[in-house]
């Protein structure tokens, strides 16, 4: 359409400042073919998408890229939705593509930490470790609602549920506490990646586990000492973290975690944590 409208505007404006004569018409058709050579090719390279080949992943997993997340600007306000394939490509992100996102931090009566291993099957970060459940409210009305973080808290309960079994009745939106959010960016390798503003929700609960393999390599409750020793593992590159896990854990984590009881603090939903 773009092509064609340059095009009948060159040809007007050609006939508007010359009258062609029979010699002088051929030249100017060459030009008007030459010119839509050269926009047709432009174009097609501006819009042209990568191509990203699937075939040698986990199908169950490239299903899920299909699921609309909600896109949002650096103030966490919504500009729209996109696929969870395209919020996840290192060339999207590159181009400043942010979506929403959550991390659930659950602990037992004891107060250890609920950790999860990330299956081999996942497409980003594979194998690591990280906090109870990491993922995203899609852009449906009940997950779309922000008043108190509510849309944000019922995909965490849904998630929980998908990711690590735990049943729904067992995981109510009201007993997730919202504490802030931190906006972060990191690639998983030369494809995928994250770029997240990510809501931060802490919840003591004792529940029921039944892990689905497919989400979920590993899972374990653990202390906060024996989270440092993890966290040490790391550094010497003997375990592998979520690099959301590893900023949350070196700044904020073990501060929430020593007031369990007294969260009340600690809450701050006006600010975004740059990380």
């Amino acid at each position: 359409m773009f092509v064609r409208a340059v095009i009948r505007t060159a040809a007007c404006e050609g006939h508007r400042l010359i009258k062609p004569t029979a010699p002088s018409v051929r030249p100017l058709k060459r030009s008007l073919r030459l010119l839509t050579a050269f926009l047709t090719r432009s174009l097609s390279v501006s819009t042209r998408m990568p191509e990203i080949k699937t075939d040698n992943l986990d199908q169950k997993q490239v299903q899920l890229l299909s699921e609309m997340c909600i896109l949002i600007d650096e103030d966490d306000k919504r500009t729209g939705a996109d696929t969870k394939k395209n919020c996840h490509l290192n060339s999207n992100i590159d181009k400043g593509l942010l979506h929403r996102a959550f991390s659930v931090f659950l602990f037992n009566s004891e107060e250890k930490l609920l950790l999860q291993q990330r299956s081999d099957a996942k497409i980003t970060f594979p194998g690591c470790f990280t906090n109870t459940c990491c993922s995203h409210p899609l852009s449906k009305p009940e997950e779309l609602e922000e008043q108190g973080a509510i849309g944000v808290r019922r995909a965490a309960q849904r998630r929980l549920e998908a990711e690590l079994g735990i049943p729904m009745n067992q995981v109510p939106p009201e007993e997730m506490t919202y504490l802030t959010r931190i906006h972060y960016k990191a690639q998983s390798d030369g494809v995928w990646g994250e770029h997240e503003i990510d809501y931060i929700l802490f919840m003591q609960k004792d529940v029921e586990l039944q892990p689905d393999t497919n989400e979920v390599k590993s899972h374990r409750y653990v202390s906060k000492e024996e989270l440092k020793e993890l966290l040490e593992k790391a550094k010497r590159n003997e375990v592998l973290i979520t690099p959301w896990f590893s900023l949350i854990a070196d700044t904020f984590l073990f501060k929430w975690w020593d007031n369990l009881q007294n969260l009340k603090q600690f809450m701050d939903h006006d600010r975004i944590h740059r990380m």
